[in-house]
């Protein structure tokens, strides 16, 4: 008797033989059994989930004799013949060499014939999306409304190329992919039941090679047995898949913990030793990393009886769960890029020596690091004992202004330039608040040295003295005679830049401060003199105040009042977006801090009567154009342009200077 092979032999007869597919199952057993029967089936689902194999065994329940039953005997003629592929009223059509209309046309001819000598006739049509056009049309009107004999059975690997007005007359069943675990478990059954002897490490890889599909595993099963010479071993079964012994991969790992980079590249030499493949190694490799990464997080995810489950153990201890991750990404993406490569060696050395550079450095890995300095280190805190201590003076580097700006912000909020906060010489910039910043930038032009604490790590550098200068320490009155260097202003500059808006009072000029009295100090509101008091310029003081995200509720009011400590605005219901309280309570900030004292804001929504500041600026920038556009259109030589060369002037294209 001529040799059959596994997956015809093996091919499911009733339902309860099918595996992985229960939800189908479920709904068709339970339809039989109540013979709540469709006209018209489709079923859908990659290659060897099992689409022809239920299509035959509703066949066999629709027509076997002992009834219309989810469970067919087997055994009589008309089950019999469908399993041997002879039963008259059932047709197998293979769309894909059968697209045309004609030959749908002469099926449809025949369905109006009772059957023959079953119950229903029953047409399956597989990869019923290679149809034409004109073929599906020609079969719609029979596929909705066909003779009560006929049972019309679709298979198709790609549902989205059908017709919608097919779909629409067809129960519809999507057919999962089965998971290793089931390919795997079914495996064992037909080993047992042939007397075959095999590993089952070797049966987890033929799960995995093949992808969600049975008849694929059973052909695979095939292949290894005739491999094995009767056996199905894993080192055999790893040779025909070109699989990766895992022993190399938890290598791999060891020497990627230890950042063994000799080790890393022999263990890549042993594997082409082997003549394995290397694309096959990569994707071993993630699946390894992927185990790994779930028993970092549910340590109890790993199933019992897996083979590798002490390896993966171990390695999910030595490796942190961000290089897991890290490992496992830069796998995917060598594994990707690997058709890219020179060759398949060099691609993947390169995705092993990428995992190796971008390993997180370990803190005692790095050499010669610097602690911080913490800011209470910093000197000119009101602490004195702490101030005492620091006695050298660093003068600023050349590009003291990106120093300065690169200060972080709870150290740049304690700069000032009052004296009294330390013991550092006179002018030195020492810690205090943010409004004690003086308005002018000359008071830093003043400041010649900054005095910092000496860091944590290493000492503070000795400050550089010409051999004829006896002190230490020297005082900012030495550069009194001397033009300020640029950076001094630089640096005032960006401070003012990284502060809060400007203090609202203006400080008196400080004379030149004789060497032995102290540098003038921040003036207060009670020694400046205020502002200029408002005079009902709403616009103007609008620019004056230069504000942010409230300047669009200034801009489009209108002010109706004012007086000392209330301004009352009108804005438009079109503008009703900007008046919320939150724009509200900026405006009114920013009002409080420009005139010193609590201002109250009063917003109405109604209709304006004059003009806010944006319709001024509108009106303004028209007036402009029109005088741009008059300049250009009266000047004579665009004149003689226009008139001998018959040139046109385009005003959109003029913009005012």
């Amino acid at each position: 008797m001529a040799y059959q092979v596994l997956a015809r032999k093996w091919r499911p007869k009733t339902f309860a033989q099918l595996v992985g597919q229960e939800h189908v199952i479920k709904a068709l057993a339970n339809a039989f059994a109540s013979e709540r029967l469709h006209h018209a089936y489709l079923l859908t689902g990659t290659r060897g989930v099992g689409k022809t194999t239920i299509a035959r065994i509703m066949a066999k329940a629709l027509n076997c004799e002992t009834g219309i039953t989810s469970t067919p005997c087997g055994v009589c003629s008309a089950c019999t013949q469908i399993d041997a592929g002879r039963f008259v009223d059932l047709l197998e059509i293979d769309a894909a060499s059968n697209t045309g209309i004609d030959n749908i046309r002469e099926v449809l001819d025949n369905a109006q014939y009772s059957p023959t000598a079953g119950r229903f006739k029953v047409y399956i049509i597989d990869e019923v999306h290679m149809l034409s056009k004109s073929a599906f049309n020609a079969m719609l009107k029979t596929l909705e409304e066909p003779p009560s004999h006929v049972k019309f059975i679709l298979a198709t690997t790609d549902p989205q190329k059908v017709p919608i007005t097919v779909l629409s007359r067809c129960l519809q069943f999507s057919l999962r992919q089965m998971t290793p675990q089931q390919v795997t478990g079914h495996l064992h059954k037909v080993l047992e039941a042939e007397q075959v002897q095999f590993e089952p490490l070797a049966l987890n890889l033929l799960g995995h090679a093949a992808n969600g599909s049975m008849r694929d595993a059973l052909s695979l099963l095939d292949q290894a047995i005739a491999h094995g010479a009767g056996q199905v071993e894993e080192s055999g079964v790893r040779a025909m898949l070109g699989a990766v012994d895992q022993s190399y991969l938890f290598d791999l790992l060891d020497a990627l913990a230890a950042h063994d980079g000799p080790r890393l590249l022999h263990t890549a030499d042993a594997i082409a030793s082997r003549g394995l493949s290397y694309e096959a190694a990569l994707h071993e490799l993630a699946n390894v990393l992927h185990q790994v990464a779930l028993t970092q997080a549910v340590p109890n995810a790993l199933a019992d009886d897996l083979p590798q489950r002490g390896q993966i153990v171990a390695a999910a201890q030595a490796l942190s769960p961000e290089d897991t991750q890290l490992y496992y990404q830069i796998a995917l993406h060598g594994r990707r890029d690997l058709p890219l490569a020179p060759d398949e060696y060099a691609g993947f050395t390169m995705t092993l020596l990428r995992m190796l550079a971008f390993a997180p450095a370990k803190p005692e890995q790095i050499a010669g690091a610097v602690t911080p300095a913490k800011p209470e280190q910093i000197t000119g805190t009101t602490t004195p004992a702490k101030t005492e201590q620091n006695s050298g003076v660093i003068a600023p580097p050349a590009n003291s202004a990106q120093a300065l700006s690169n200060i972080a912000p709870a150290q740049a909020e304690q700069i000032t330039a009052t004296p009294a906060a330390s013991t550092s010489p006179a002018g030195a910039i020492t810690p205090g608040k943010p409004e004690q910043i003086a308005a002018s930038p000359a008071r830093l032009e003043s400041a010649s040295v900054v005095q910092m604490a000496p860091s944590a790590t290493e000492p503070a550098p000795a400050p550089a003295q010409p051999s004829n200068t006896a002190p230490a320490v020297e005082s900012a009155s030495a550069y009194d005679d001397l033009e300020p260097p640029p950076w001094h202003s630089e640096a005032a500059e960006a401070i003012y830049q990284a502060s809060e808006p400007a203090a609202q009072y203006v400080s008196e000029p400080a004379p030149t401060a004789p060497h032995t009295e102290p540098a003038p100090s921040i003036a207060t509101p009670s020694q400046s003199k205020p502002v200029t008091p408002f005079n009902g310029d709403w616009r103007a003081l609008v620019v004056q105040l230069k504000l942010g995200a409230a300047g669009m509720l200034a801009q489009n009011a209108e002010l109706l009042s004012y007086s000392d400590i209330r301004f009352d605005l009108q804005v438009a219901e079109a503008h009703r977006a900007v008046a919320t309280r939150d724009y509200q309570d900026k405006l009114r900030l920013a009002l409080s801090e420009h005139f010193g004292r609590d201002i109250e804001v009063n917003v109405n929504i109604g209709t304006i009567q004059g003009e806010t500041p944006a319709v001024m600026l509108v009106r303004e920038n028209a007036a402009r154009q029109e005088v741009a556009v008059a300049a250009i259109q009266n000047d004579p030589f665009i004149q003689t342009l226009v008139r001998d060369f018959g040139g046109t002037i385009d005003a959109a294209s003029i913009k005012p200077l």
